[in-house]
């Protein structure tokens, strides 16, 4: 056999075998019986939330073990294939074959980006926080560009944006912006992008066209189900009431329907100014608000573990994730994987995957080390 082929198919079983060991494959094979058994007992269905959390468990976990097996199966005859192709001096066969054979390398590894993705919050909807850091209009403008390449990134991948708060800038650009990013895995995904991001480039807004670097942040946290419990007391908050801005119509410029919560002992502050009353700003500003305090709660344990990533302590200037360069060159660099592209305009248009892939690919490697 050539030996690219059979490096090919040993690359294949190696992330097959990784795998398997993240899963943790005997105890996966044993909860999967647990899950099939339950799903059939006739008084499931009496609890819907509890049955509809079952099914999603039991679906995602019979995916990757099927999965699994899949893989190592078609690795098998794929390599006989090109095996008996190359006897017979069949190079169409061979060709479709090793086509075929690469398709599954890179099903294996988009598997195995999968297996990161069941904490305890990755599969819900989340909210995107970006804030424009110092330099007045450079860096307003830089958190606008940035939320339409997440809101591209979002279109692309299925997922439903709302907008839930903006404050715009003095002459262009956002000062800040709250979008709530719904779909499965939203918050699994998008979690990589916690940071601060800086944009490098001849500014627009500079008559002797020099060349300006700004700074945005971004804060991702997931939303909170009905089943996860926090706590608020109420007299630790603030509740602040002030007009919406923006375009809305006469009711949402004449009333104070904009509600700002702020969370006294931690200092959290959320805010929203899209629903048409009062009362719905607020409800969801609490629901904001539980979201926070609960991703806070997660970065503890996480902090708690020595997790290699902790988005958190990576939000604050001089704190870097990702750097976009278009002036002198084009580039866009993440400076904790390394990867980079000199495609600054797809990364613009919400081509991120390569960057999240990696942020978590970096993090099944930290997890294999400290094992």
């Amino acid at each position: 056999m050539r030996a690219e082929i059979e490096a090919l198919a040993q690359d294949v079983r190696n992330s097959v075998a990784l795998l398997k060991r993240h899963l943790n494959w005997d105890e996966a094979l044993m909860r999967l019986d647990e899950l099939n058994a339950a799903s059939e007992d006739p008084n499931l269905w009496n609890d819907a939330e509890r049955a509809q959390k079952l099914m999603q468990e039991r679906t995602r976990l019979d995916a990757l073990v099927q999965g699994c097996r899949s893989m190592e199966n078609e690795v098998t005859e794929l390599v006989e294939l090109i095996e008996l192709a190359d006897m017979e001096g069949d190079a169409a066969v061979a060709a479709d074959a090793e086509s075929q054979l690469r398709a599954v390398k890179d099903r294996a590894g988009k598997m195995e980006l999968e297996t990161l993705l069941s904490g305890e919050a990755d599969s819900n909807d989340c909210y995107v926080e970006i804030n424009a850091g110092a330099g007045g209009t450079e860096a307003q403008d830089w958190a606008e560009m940035m939320q339409r390449m997440y809101f591209r990134w979002a279109e692309q991948h299925g997922y439903k944006v709302e907008l839930v708060e903006e404050t715009a800038g003095e002459a262009a650009g956002i000062k800040s912006v709250t979008m709530k990013v719904i779909g499965h895995n939203a918050y699994g995904w998008l979690k990589t992008e916690a940071g601060v991001h800086r944009l490098v480039r001849i500014s627009p807004f500079d008559s002797n066209a020099r060349r300006q670097t700004s700074f945005a942040s971004v804060w991702v946290y997931p939303q909170v189900d009905d089943t996860i419990d926090i706590q608020i007391n109420e007299s630790d908050c603030r509740i602040d009431t002030y007009r919406a801005s923006g375009a809305g119509g006469q009711h949402i410029n004449k009333t104070d329907s904009a509600v700002r919560i702020t969370h006294i002992p931690t200092n959290i502050v959320v805010a929203c100014q899209t629903e048409r009353s009062q009362h719905q700003n607020r409800a969801r500003a609490w629901e904001m608000l539980r979201a926070r305090m609960y991703e806070a709660e997660l970065q503890k344990r996480e902090a708690a573990a020595q997790a290699l990533e902790d988005t958190k302590t990576d939000i604050g200037w001089g704190h870097q994730i990702r750097s976009y360069v278009l002036q002198p060159y084009q580039m866009v660099k993440d400076l904790r994987t390394n990867v980079e592209t000199s495609d600054t305009q797809g990364v613009l248009d919400g081509d991120l995957d390569q960057f999240m892939a990696a942020s978590l690919a970096h993090r099944i490697q930290g997890a294999e080390q400290d094992s």
